[in-house]
């Protein structure tokens, strides 16, 4: 899997930047999937994401999914044309 390892807490100091290709309708599927694995079972989805610094990769439970972003936790949003890989 590609991507930097990050904890979710230093997400916040890292600029978002929208991935080569925007991959959020294919997505979106496998996010609702990682939410309800979270909710239901408290596990945990690895999210790859686009930054100024490259690829970055963090292992979180998702708790929420909208149109345009993954919120996960304490707030912290990563919009979804940002993700370049879903895995759990």
């Amino acid at each position: 899997m590609i991507g930097t390892i990050i904890e979710k807490e230093d997400i916040v100091n890292h600029k978002i930047l929208a991935a080569e290709v925007n991959r959020s309708e294919e997505l979106r599927g496998k996010l609702v999937d990682a939410q309800r694995l979270g909710n239901e079972f408290k596990s945990k989805a690895t999210i790859v994401f686009n930054s100024v610094d490259g690829p970055l990769r963090v292992e979180t439970t998702v708790w929420s999914v909208t149109d345009k972003y993954v919120q996960i936790k304490s707030g912290v949003l990563i919009p979804l044309r940002s993700i370049i890989q879903v895995e759990f």
